[in-house]
């Protein structure tokens, strides 16, 4: 019978071979000094350089890691989620893979979780990036979706995040929504806090973030508000749009008829305008209706039927220990 792993560390890597040799070093090390269980789970993000090379080779002498690669380039938020799927601990912490989070925190990290949190998100207190081009726009961004979340935090774009597994397992990611995780976490109940965490600049590679994802957080602002208010309850916010328009509409429609059964007047010459608003006003709302009672059957469907990653992996590595190759 096997060993319940107690932390999995998850790394994606996108064209990241001057630091995966580094990083996996600097974290094996940290790991073997918290002295519990652990696995490593570095997923391949369809990278172009030698990143896939050399996490083979470190999975070929380490039985403690598990490689998941997938099949092209997918995004953060995909590999993330990859990584989570395969991971078995009962803590998952996840970082960058490009140095800029310090492996010798991850201890903080873990300390949390076992005060009882659900979730310690990192909080880049004092960043070593650009003031004008990223440290503003991210504290802007940052500050509106503390407000449209609730979820007082100061930092929702770093990945240096812990998560007890039944937690994470619970939030389905898709897009670039893993910045919202403490957000969609905080729906199912969970506690959330945050610890200060070093932000150096980069020393190697290139950064895959530019000002044009800031510009896309008010999109993302958007759906979360929407997810967070009426995940489970879309009729609510389409519908009241609906009944408004159909009694809008209604009411005009009900008034023309009645000042036309009044005076006799040729309504539709003098009031035409109207009576296209009140058409548009009726149509629109059922419309409204509609949608909102075709989002109560994705609901449903989305409660009731089996959910399809947002990925595709080419292939898993791990090197079997030799406790393993024993019962086999």
């Amino acid at each position: 019978m096997e060993d319940v792993l107690k932390y999995s560390i998850v790394v994606p890597f996108h064209n990241e071979e001057d630091s995966v040799t580094t990083l996996y070093d600097r974290v094996k090390l940290v790991m073997e000094q918290v002295g519990e269980s652990f696995e490593l789970v570095f997923v391949e993000d369809g990278s172009r350089d030698r990143t896939y090379r050399l996490l083979e080779e470190i999975a070929a002498v380490d039985s403690r890691v598990l490689v998941v690669k997938l099949r092209r380039n997918f995004g953060q938020t995909s590999a993330l989620a990859a990584g989570f799927d395969h991971a078995q601990g009962d803590f998952i912490l996840a970082m960058d893979g490009d140095l800029q989070h310090d492996p010798l925190e991850i201890p903080n990290f873990l300390a949390k979780l076992e005060e009882g949190y659900d979730v310690v998100s990192g909080w880049r207190s004092q960043r070593g990036d650009n003031l004008l081009m990223r440290r503003i726009p991210s504290m802007l961004a940052n500050q509106l979706m503390a407000r449209f979340s609730g979820v007082p935090i100061h930092d929702f774009g770093t990945t240096f995040k812990a998560y007890r597994r039944e937690v994470i397992h619970n939030i389905p990611l898709y897009g670039e929504m893993h910045r919202f995780i403490p957000a969609l976490a905080s729906w199912y109940g969970a506690s959330i806090c945050e610890i200060p965490i070093s932000n150096p600049k980069r020393t190697s590679g290139k950064s895959h973030y530019g000002i044009s994802r800031t510009f896309r957080v008010f999109f993302d602002l958007l759906t979360i508000r929407f997810l967070l208010r009426y995940m489970t309850r879309p009729l609510h916010f389409f519908g009241s749009f609906g009944v408004a328009g159909v009694l809008s509409g209604g009411l005009l429609a009900g008034w023309l008829l009645v000042h036309k059964l009044l005076t006799h007047h040729d309504v539709a010459g003098e009031h035409g305008p109207l009576f296209a608003i009140a058409a548009v006003l009726i149509l629109g709302g059922i419309q409204m209706l509609g949608i909102g009672l075709l989002g109560e059957l994705q609901v449903r469907h989305f409660h009731t039927a089996s959910h399809r990653a947002p990925y595709a992996v080419d292939r898993i590595l791990r090197l079997r220990s030799s406790e393993e190759s024993m019962h086999l």
